[in-house]
Parts: structure tokens; C-alpha cells; sequence
């Protein structure tokens, strides 16, 4: 979805980034899937490793690169940055989640610093870790 998420719903997202790995949990077909011997269906550039704050570095050009291919692309790295955000305003207080905000305070597109901001005020009430 484009534009801003609303705010009431954003401590609901956790820490999710994209809504594929939801999906792919609640389909009921999932349960008689089996690891696919091809590399095409692996996890691509430790994607399944990544923290977020190593996600939410991701310059436009890594990102468009290591999505090369994949859905994940079309939403663009803007929405991409605005997820992020919400995912990691809802992670615990430490050092390392608010450096990586306040990183991206001055991002240029509007709703970006939005989610930003948001989840930079959720850390200033919590204590750090």
C-alpha cells in the first residue's frame, strides 16, 4: 500500500517487512511443500539472515540489485525504508536500531521520515537495552 501506514496499525506489523513470508505460513497448501532442489527458490543475498538494521542500510541501488527478479522490487526502496522503519520502531531500544534511524531521519521522501519519526519517538519513551 502506498502512502503512510495509519498509525494505530503500525504496532500490529511487528517486525514484518514484506507480506509474502505471511502468506506463505497461513497457506494451507504450504504444509505438503517441500524444499525445492533449484537454486532459483533459495533465500537470495542471506535475506533469511538480515537483521534490519543491515536492511534498513541498503542504499536504492542494493536494494534494486539484490531484488533484481523478485516481487519484493515493486514496491520500491521508499516503502521498502517505510516498512523498515515500522519494524524496527517496534524492535526492542538499543544502540544499534536507533543509529539506524536516525540515519535515515532526513531521508527525502516524505513518508519515510514520517515512519522515521514515529518509530524514533517509540524509542525515546522506551529505555535502551
Amino acid at each position: 500500500m502506498p502512502g503512510s501506514i495509519p498509525e494505530e496499525l503500525r504496532p500490529l506489523i511487528g517486525n514484518r517487512v514484506y507480506g509474502c513470508d505471511d502468506c506463505q505460513l497461513a497457506c494451507p497448501w504450504n504444509k505438503f511443500a517441500r524444499a525445492a532442489m533449484l537454486a532459483d527458490f533459495d533465500a537470495r543475498h542471506g535475506l533469511d539472515r538480515a537483521t534490519l538494521v543491515e536492511l534498513f542500510a541498503w542504499s536504492e541501488a542494493e536494494f534494486d540489485e539484490r531484488h533484481a527478479g523478485s516481487a519484493i522490487r515493486r514496491i520500491g526502496h521508499a516503502r521498502w525504508l517505510r516498512n523498515i522503519a515500522v519494524g524496527l520502531g517496534n524492535a526492542g531500544t538499543t544502540p544499534e536500531v536507533v543509529t539506524a534511524l536516525r540515519a535515515r531521519a532526513d531521508h527525502p521522501d516524505p513518508v519515510v521520515r514520517e515512519h522515521v519519526a514515529w518509530a524514533l519517538a517509540r524509542h525515546a519513551a522506551q529505555p535502551q537495552r
